[in-house]
């Protein structure tokens, strides 16, 4: 029987319950229930390796991707990953899953698709991704999933693996949203910005100005870190004010409140390797990408943790070395970390955090780790509020 996603529970020390959705939720039994990043992890939907397509190089993935990294998407793009690098990522995924099952955790997969197949609409064409990082294009907020407008072309079609799911989950009696689908015309990315060098991006980057423009809403889900009655989003490479708005507006009759935050980053996109909430007042930081807004947590009494230097410190190619703090909470007191990272283990373990180690790398190199492959379901929790 599906637990009711309700708000009923004890509170904590320093933690304030909401009822107020609990008297709306109570009699409602729902298959997804997710409050934060950490508590008790019941059903999660891990991604695919299966037909992962590196996207071309188009004007917003130009705008993203590092210089050196370039020859590669010009060779491949539109391309299925190299075969044997392919192989052991699935490989990888699949223990994964096997992992979670053995941790008591509920696996749902998305469909197999080709993504190398090119589609066209009236405003552009494109061949399409993958469905590795089902945290990109989905986000649950207590008993509601939504789906994310992203801002790639090459993501366009990406939330059709996902709805057999989703249908299910609905028929369960889960609340189903669809942000409004972008567009995605030439109104939507400058140009000039992805042509500029890496050295003029980074400072217009910093200022808070990047290729998207403002001409429609776009958000990945996974620029959101959620803490209960409060989610903490950054303005990216691919999420606009405009889509950060369109979030905050569309939760606020719920009580949810949207925190803005920006750090020292030259080139962000997806928040989850900068700034990650791993327990109550309790958060994992990104010592190269401070936060400006960091006072904010400060003066509400939490801990603040610097994630320790990755042991493997090159880029991937579509994602930073930062991805050793991208994990995966099970509940307060389980998380799932990369094998070879031992001082993020260490750093976990002196916080009383056992360490599930499963190795990752060519998972990793996929763009992103166990946060982006995994988008929790549902959690055994209570709406609070923390801050």
């Amino acid at each position: 029987m599906w637990r009711a996603c309700s708000t009923f529970g004890s509170s904590q020390q320093s933690v304030v319950t909401d009822h107020s959705e609990r008297d709306k939720a109570q009699d409602l039994k729902s298959p997804v229930c997710s409050y934060n990043e950490w508590d008790l992890l019941e059903e999660v939907i891990v991604g695919r390796a299966e037909g992962a397509t590196v996207p071309e190089l188009s004007v917003e993935v130009k705008a993203y991707t590092y210089e050196k990294n370039r020859p590669f998407f010009e060779q491949f793009g539109g391309k299925a990953f190299p075969k044997e690098h392919l192989k052991q990522a699935h490989a990888e995924v699949e223990e994964l899953c096997n992992i979670l099952r053995h941790e008591g955790v509920i696996v749902r997969r998305p469909e197999i698709m080709n993504f190398s197949e090119v589609y066209k609409t009236p405003d552009f064409q494109s061949s399409g991704m993958f469905a590795a990082m089902p945290r990109d294009v989905l986000i649950v907020v207590g008993d509601e999933i939504i789906e994310a407008p992203m801002a790639w072309r090459s993501r366009f079609f990406e939330y059709r693996p996902y709805r057999a799911l989703l249908k299910k989950y609905f028929k369960q009696g889960a609340k189903w949203t669809t942000a409004p689908k972008p567009l995605m015309s030439d109104e939507l990315y400058d140009e000039d910005y992805a042509n500029l060098p890496a050295e003029e991006r980074h400072k217009l980057a910093s200022e808070g100005k990047f290729v998207l423009t403002e001409f429609e809403p776009c958000f990945d889900a996974a620029e959101f870190m959620r803490a209960g009655r409060d989610l903490f989003v950054q303005k990216s490479q691919v999420t606009n004010d405009f889509g950060i708005e369109w979030m905050s507006r569309h939760l606020a009759d719920r009580g949810y409140r949207v925190h803005k935050l920006s750090f020292v980053d030259s080139n962000p996109l997806h928040i989850d390797a900068t700034f990650y909430p791993i327990g109550p007042g309790l958060v994992l930081v990104n010592p190269e990408r401070p936060c400006h807004q960091i006072d904010m947590f400060k003066k509400a009494g939490w801990a603040i943790v610097d994630a320790p230097t990755p042991q493997y410190t090159d880029d991937f190619w579509l994602s930073s070395m930062w991805l050793s703090m991208n994990v995966l909470m099970l509940d307060p007191n389980r998380v799932v970390v990369e094998k070879e990272e031992k001082a993020t283990q260490k750093m976990f373990e002196k916080l009383g955090i056992k360490c599930i180690p499963v190795p990752f790398r060519f998972a990793n190199s996929l763009g992103g780790s166990f946060h982006c492959w995994t988008c929790d379901v549902r959690r055994q929790g209570t709406l609070e509020s923390y801050l």
